[in-house]
């Protein structure tokens, strides 16, 4: 069959179920046994071996489970197909990713051959808060399994639920727990939020430039898209006095502070102003706010300022937790919190409560708090340093928040032929992904903006390749 010395010292590792598993998976990829063949039955195998018959069947077992055995009754174990290799589908160097739609909303978060993401929506990995999550890990492998094994609370996990009325209530926003739905992340409370307020052919108003996920959602349920300009201050509030005479729409979504993907935050005039428009015209208010975590300072809540009557407030943790970490949160008046409710068990049933008690455990533990200052912190250092490189090139910042993920920029007059698209493509020959405008407007139309994660944007192969560009060089 094939070489197998097992070793038997005390405390050793690895385990003599490793050590037949591993002896299996070697043999199998270097093809001493191959596809279909028939390997010793389980008592076999120990009595050549002298193993105990219990390690070897966990190790068949374990062999199964990861796909290099078959198991058929009536006929043992045989080594199980591999796949083919196809060798022309095999590229012998890297190929950068096609920019499109299709890869931005899902091949993105699984695509890790870009070296310098300088276009992501997240933090990197080693800013995220690692001790605080193994510590609620392990917390959660002490919770009897029974506490965990039902579907749990239509509304999330309480003791969460209860943590997040009180953190909005420091923010000025009073809520009761029982007027806040969990969600597994903000993309999903949107969605459940547009199919219990909206119906197929309503007309909806977003920024310009919009938070990209939002598009996708909005044009699945079949609804009618108008897009109002987005200035450093806020919306443009005479273009939204005209667009919701002229269209008569239901709702319009905003992000407030640290606005996707202009880094920009709405004053607090501008956020009156907003709400007289919403009451004028009688709009919900979808308020995305997912990033006021990451913001030091003062700045308005729509949801707080208007009661949480007419305004629908969104948050969650994947920008300060872990992108891994899907759990989002709904606060909105009571009665139309319970329709959210229903309309979440329609679509997906509960949410995960087991994520919802790792968030949970993270945030009471206790280093939280300062690994939100200490993240608020190195943001500002990235801000500084980024706004830097682009004053030095002569690109346009659109807002300079420092706070935040992103920035809003643009190369000078002299190379906006190039066009943002066009630029995108051309960074991916260097290993550098940059957000192009046009995922984030409306229209997709090839705006000369860009938006800068500003985490990702520090190295200076990205700043090599932005001056050869910038002297007309390709």
């Amino acid at each position: 069959m094939f070489d197998f010395q097992p070793v038997r010292t005390r405390n050793q590792a690895p385990t003599l179920v490793d050590q037949v598993v591993d002896a299996y998976v070697s043999a199998i990829r270097d093809q001493t046994l191959r596809s279909g063949m028939p390997v010793p039955s389980v008592r076999d195998f120990a009595r050549t071996y002298q193993l105990s018959t219990f390690t070897v069947a966990g190790a068949y077992s374990r062999l199964v489970a990861q796909g290099w055995l078959v198991a058929r009754p009536g006929a043992g174990y045989r080594v199980a197909p591999r796949p083919k290799a196809d060798a022309e589908a095999m590229p012998t160097s890297w190929q950068p990713p096609r920019l499109n739609a299709g890869w931005l909303l899902s091949d993105i978060y699984a695509d890790h051959s870009i070296p310098i993401k300088s276009g992501g929506g997240w933090l990197p990995g080693e800013w995220l808060n690692e001790d605080g999550l193994h510590q609620a890990l392990r917390h959660l492998g002490r919770v009897p399994a029974l506490r965990i094994a039902g579907y749990g609370h239509p509304y999330g996990y309480a003791p969460l639920r209860e943590m997040v009325a009180a953190g909005l209530a420091a923010h000025g926003l009073d809520v009761a727990m029982d007027q806040v739905v969990l969600t597994q992340g903000v993309a999903h409370g949107l969605d459940v939020v547009i199919r219990t307020l909206l119906r197929p052919g309503d007309t909806v108003l977003v920024e310009q430039p919009c938070y990209a996920n939002l598009l996708p959602l909005l044009r699945l349920a079949g609804l009618r898209i108008v897009s109002v300009p987005r200035t450093s201050e806020g919306l443009d509030c005479e273009a939204l006095t005209r667009m919701a005479e002229a269209h008569r729409p239901r709702a319009l979504f905003v992000n407030t502070v640290l606005q996707n993907p202009s880094g920009a935050v709405m004053t607090m005039a501008n956020a009156f102003r907003v709400l007289q428009a919403a009451q004028q015209h009688n709009l919900w208010i979808i308020e995305d706010d997912i990033s006021r975590e990451l913001m030091s300072g003062a700045a308005p809540l729509l949801a707080a300022l208007d009661g949480a009557q007419r305004v629908v407030y969104l948050g969650g943790y994947s920008k300060v937790i872990s992108p891994s970490v899907r759990v989002g949160y709904i606060a909105a008046h009571r009665d139309l919190i319970r329709d959210i409710a229903r309309t979440k068990m329609a679509v997906g049933l509960t949410s995960p409560e087991i994520m919802e008690r790792v968030v949970h455990q993270v945030i009471r533990e206790g280093r939280y708090r300062a690994h939100i200052v200490r993240t608020r912190e190195r943001l500002a250092q990235a801000h500084a340093q980024v706004t830097q490189q682009m004053d030095e090139l002569g690109m346009q910042v659109w807002a300079r928040p420092q706070a935040g993920l992103f920035l809003w920029a643009r190369l000078s007059d002299a190379s906006a032929h190039t066009g943002a698209n066009a630029l995108a493509e051309l960074a991916l020959k260097d290993g550098i992904w940059l957000a192009p405008g046009s995922y984030f407007d409306p229209d997709e139309a090839d705006i000369p903006w860009i938006r800068f994660n500003v985490a990702y944007s520090q190295g200076p192969q990205l700043w090599r390749f932005l001056q050869r560009v910038q002297a007309g060089e390709r």
